[in-house]
């Protein structure tokens, strides 16, 4: 039977169809040992076949979502089982209040709902009587249990539209902020460099320093260190002296053989049919030009991506399609082939030959990692005789130099992450560590072993400026030149508000239009666009940026787009799409809320656990 190359590569058109319609997982039976329902709200059960489907679903939408395959158990990490349990709780709530109220549907609308869904087509696209009964014997359902779920789900519609259907947004609410966000600003921009401050970079003074440095001493600090002697052996450390033999190589390159001796492959799609007939039919249509297997796939309510296999090779096929798939020598269509999702049609889209890495190509990866392997083995060996030193009081440097184990010094702080202080282990410890402590083994995540030592604690303090000097010159420069900078141009904004102009001034300024809020100035912080904004029109300011320029800004103008602007009433309708749906969506699920209290609501916990016990079996 071939392997499952993708998520959707076992799952067949018909029970693609139950997905969409969020009945779940297929072939699910025997949950509870006779218990039915996992809860209960009102008179209406939740069946366990139900919950189970329903955390298969969320299992997958997760996993796409999360862009890798999650277990069950690390879907309840993340609350979902809880979340699946809330919605099933929420939709008997709804369909106990539409029993209630006497919201029903009649057989019709759900005939024509089961009519309406692709999946339950056959070749011609319209609805298959035996297409239908066969997806719903493979996902475990009756015709009746099936259609009470489409009335069921049909009655919920009617009774959301009763609630949310007067749902609007309040008068005026859109609008305001459509103006606000579509609102654009003009403005004209200067910017004031060291050319225009009266002098170069001043020297500061030792007392100047010494106020700054007071000023700003969190930035200058340096923080608590914590002395520690360690001993330590890592993998990394052991490999290199390691030694590796020819037949280790051989051993690791034969248990890696399915990545180095990749066997002859085909990339190939499948399109299974209810039976040999309808394949064979499809078949002559294709070669006769009628049809394309695209549109027979498009046809079934499928994409190419449903119906795509991967990459196959013959061992991963039962013998009939890997014959027929490999008697190709390009791409083509194959079948009709029986496989074990009925009659199906393969269209192999590539063929790829057989690809053979030679052991030496690969040598010194693999010779790294067995080196790395025979290292993790030294260090294990050597655990216990490294724990009976301690325990006998030796110290990290007799250990060091009886053992495997390499001394080493640092002043740790939680910014440093050089060599061993890289290793969350010796992170905690280091942390944890109090002086008089005796040292213990703790191992790393990479098989790698260390004690530690505290031998003393620096407290956290202000180096005297005679040590940092430079550092702190840079950075009084580098303050002294933005408010310098900042100041100047305060003083010319003074003077243009007095009516001279930035030409007289000797300032090259920008006009530039059109500014939007979630817009930029090129080469300008994203700040001053706030700034912008924030300012009356005709209003002229000052702007800090760094210690190589100010900004000085005159606000020429706002404009708004007319109503009747594509673009401003394209933001508006969204705006009022947006606050409707959000309004409609809190408003339904408050009514929910309500529907499920007044109703009472239970939940079997024993009847949940027996459901995700079966299911972890799988996981």
């Amino acid at each position: 039977m071939a392997r499952e190359k993708k998520k959707t590569n076992a799952i067949v058109w018909a029970v693609l169809g139950l997905l969409v319609l969020s009945l779940g997982g297929f072939g699910i039976s025997g949950f509870g040992g006779g218990t039915l329902s996992v809860g209960e709200v009102g008179d209406r059960e939740i069946d366990t076949q139900d919950y189970a489907r329903a955390l298969q679903a969320e299992q997958r939408a997760f996993s796409e979502r999360a862009g890798t395959n999650l277990t069950l158990q690390q879907l309840k990490l993340f609350g979902r089982d809880r979340a699946v349990m809330d919605r099933l709780l929420a939709d008997a709530a709804l369909a106990e209040e539409a029993d209630a109220l006497g919201l029903s549907v009649g057989d019709a609308v759900v005939a024509e709902r089961i009519r309406a869904t692709p999946y339950f087509g056959g070749l011609s696209g319209g609805f298959d009587r035996e297409a239908y009964a066969f997806a719903l014997r493979q996902a475990g359902f009756d015709e009746a249990g099936y259609e009470a779920r489409i009335r069921d789900e049909a009655a919920r519609e009617i009774l959301q539209a009763a609630v949310i259907g007067g749902v609007d947004a309040p008068a005026g609410y859109a609008e305001t902020i459509a103006r606000w966000f579509e609102e654009r600003r003009d403005a004209t921009v200067a910017q004031v460099t060291m050319d225009q401050l009266d002098a170069g970079p001043a020297a500061p003074t030792d007392a100047e320093l010494e106020a700054f440095l007071a000023e700003n001493a969190a930035d200058f600090e340096v923080p608590e260190r914590r002395r520690i002697t360690y001993a330590w052996a890592s993998p990394d450390l052991l490999a290199e002296r390691m030694p590796v033999e020819r037949a280790q190589l051989e051993a690791l390159y034969e248990a890696r053989a399915d990545e180095y001796r990749l066997p002859r492959r085909v990339i190939a799609e499948r399109l299974a049919f209810p039976d040999a007939e309808a394949a064979a039919a499809a078949r002559a249509r294709i070669d006769a030009g009628e049809t394309t297997f695209e549109a027979l796939v498009e046809a079934r309510g499928l994409t190419l991506a449903d119906v795509d296999q991967g990459e196959l090779a013959a061992d991963d096929l039962d013998a009939p399609v890997a014959e027929a798939l490999f008697a190709l020598d390009e791409p083509g269509l194959v079948g009709p082939v029986d496989t074990e999702l009925g009659p199906s049609l393969f269209r192999v889209n590539a063929v790829l030959e057989e690809r053979v890495t030679p052991l030496a190509d690969v040598a010194i990866p693999l010779a790294r990692e067995v080196g790395l392997d025979e290292a993790r083995r030294a260090i294990e060996a050597q655990r216990d005789a490294v724990d009976d030193l301690l325990a006998g009081g030796a110290t990290l440097e007799e250990i060091a130099a009886e053992t495997d184990l390499e001394l080493g010094t640092v002043a740790w702080d939680p910014s440093v992450s050089e060599g061993i202080a890289g290793y969350e282990a010796f992170r905690e410890a280091a942390s944890a560590a109090e002086e008089g402590d005796f040292p213990e083994l703790v191992e790393m995540a990479d098989g790698g072993v260390f004690a530690l030592r505290l031998d003393g604690v620096d407290p956290a303090a202000l180096p005297p400026l005679a040590d940092i000097r430079a550092e702190v010159e840079a950075a009084w420069q580098e303050d002294s030149l933005r408010a310098r900078l900042l100041a100047r141009a305060e003083e010319l904004a003074e003077r243009i508000r007095a009516g001279e102009t930035s030409e007289a001034l000797g300032l090259r300024a920008e006009s530039v239009t059109g500014i939007e809020r979630d817009g930029g100035i090129a080469d300008a912080p994203r700040d001053l666009v706030d700034a912008i904004f924030d300012a009356e029109p005709g209003e002229v300011f000052a702007a800090p940026a760094d210690a190589q320029r100010a900004y000085l800004i005159r606000v020429d103008g706002s404009t708004v787009p007319e109503a009747d602007d594509p673009a401003a009433a394209e933001t508006l309708n969204a705006i009022r799409a947006q606050t409707r749906g959000e309004l409609a969506a809190d408003l339904f699920a408050l009514y929910g809320t309500a529907a499920q209290e007044a109703a009472g609501f239970s939940v079997n916990g024993a009847a949940v656990q027996a459901v995700e016990a079966q299911l972890l079996g799988g996981n």
